[in-house]
């Protein structure tokens, strides 16, 4: 019996754990997951609990309820990969053997790694919104907070979700006004980039809606610290920014085992071709999603799209065929807006945001660069599509590469 084993059961496992089980003949392919947590959490759901949209039981569901019972789930923490004896070592020192390893590890946000910003005001002053603990305490903190410097500060790149600060933005914009005190809350956008946002026309957009909504905008600020006693955030060309709640986007990393098994970049994301997927160092080992060094953004959605592609080039390696797929970085994010509004980028690799309609040519019902009460609604309507189809792998009507259907160039 050949054996698949894939590492870590998030959005980018989960998915294909269901696509490889149906995919392999199981009298001749075992599927293996492993995964140390029991709660699987809709992430986007994080950016919501502060303001009170979502309640933590909302967005949390049993690990094993979204995969199938022939895959064999193991529990626990990775110790060790050794791609060079096609074998996993688990904490607990039980070992695992492949034939073909897809690592779906993720990221995770790294705020020990930026002096001072994980020290004495860390979730009394200064929250991050990319777990579950850090959206809970902000959502504590902002129900008696009387207002000041808010500062949305984006410590470098690449990050989970490259949307979400912006998101946070436009949210904090229509809570505290909603609450009668946006006057007494000033609020501030520090980002690395030149704009607010990487692709030129959504980043011109963008930068215009934050304006509109009274959002200052600190560009080109990369944070080299954070000083707690007087609560500024400080750049390492010496620019300072003040604080009364610091909400932080920290630098990110992939998973520690990543880097320890050789297969990483020095930020722990596997290299791998950000085409086929198969990383660059070994053959019989993929990657998919937040885990891997791709230039496509860490979002969902990347890894909904390269799951169909990892699906049929796993099928052509084991066939021993040239792959057949291949990823564009295609890309699509809802971007809430506030007040019941919201636009929708599409983009890949070559293609940045381009105004029309998704998913479908004339009829749509989304519209592109375009801030509209749909685009919203389907926001919010994610979440179900997230837990009812997306993870079970189960068919949506978009493309996997980035269609030009419904999109105008200017």
């Amino acid at each position: 019996m050949k054996k698949l084993l894939i590492l870590g059961a998030g959005t980018a496992g989960t998915i294909m754990a269901n696509k490889m089980r149906k995919s392999l003949p199981g009298n001749e392919w075992s599927v293996s997951i492993v995964e140390k947590e029991s709660t699987h959490y809709y992430q986007p759901g994080f950016l919501f609990i502060p303001f009170g949209y979502y309640q933590k039981s909302e967005i949390q569901k049993p690990t094993v309820k979204f995969l199938p019972k022939s895959v064999n789930v193991i529990k626990g923490e990775i110790e060790k990969i050794e791609p060079t004896k096609n074998s996993v070592t688990l904490t607990n020192s039980f070992e695992i053997e492949y034939d073909v390893l897809i690592v779906a590890t993720g990221a995770r946000i790294s705020p020990e790694d930026t002096p001072g910003l994980k020290a004495e005001l860390w979730h009394k002053s200064i929250f991050d919104f990319y777990t579950i603990e850090g959206a809970e305490a902000l959502k504590e903190f902002f129900k008696t907070w009387t207002g000041g410097n808010l500062v949305i500060n984006i410590a470098d790149n690449p990050i989970k979700c490259p949307v979400a600060p912006l998101e946070f933005a436009f949210l904090a914009d229509s809570y505290f006004t909603s609450k009668g005190m946006r006057d007494k809350v000033n609020i501030t956008y520090v980002t690395p980039m030149s704009g607010a946002f990487t692709k030129p026309k959504a980043s011109k957009m963008l930068g215009s809606l934050l304006k509109s909504k009274n959002v200052n905008i600190v560009t080109d600020f990369f944070l080299g610290e954070v000083d707690n006693v007087n609560k500024k955030i400080l750049d390492f060309g010496g620019r300072e920014v003040s604080f009364d709640c610091l909400i932080t986007i920290p630098l990110h990393s992939g998973d520690p085992v990543v880097s320890n098994s050789g297969l990483g970049d020095e930020f722990g994301f596997v290299k791998a071709d950000n085409k086929t997927l198969q990383s660059t160092l070994f053959k019989n080992v993929f990657v998919i999603g937040d885990a891997g060094n791709f230039p496509s953004s860490k979002a969902g959605s990347v890894a909904h799209f390269q799951a169909d592609v990892l699906e049929k080039n796993i099928v052509d390696f084991i066939s021993t065929k040239s792959f057949s797929a291949s990823f564009d970085g295609h890309s699509n994010c809802y971007i809430e807006t506030g007040f019941n509004k919201g636009i929708l980028i599409d983009f890949n690799y070559e293609t940045e945001p381009l105004p029309g309609v998704y998913p479908y040519p004339v009829v749509g019902p989304f519209s592109l660069l375009k801030e509209t009460w749909l685009n919203h609604l389907g926001k919010l309507l994610f979440k179900w599509i997230y837990w009812n189809i997306l993870l079970k792998a189960r068919k949506l009507p978009v493309t996997n590469y980035m269609s030009m259907a419904g999109k105008t160039r200017d």
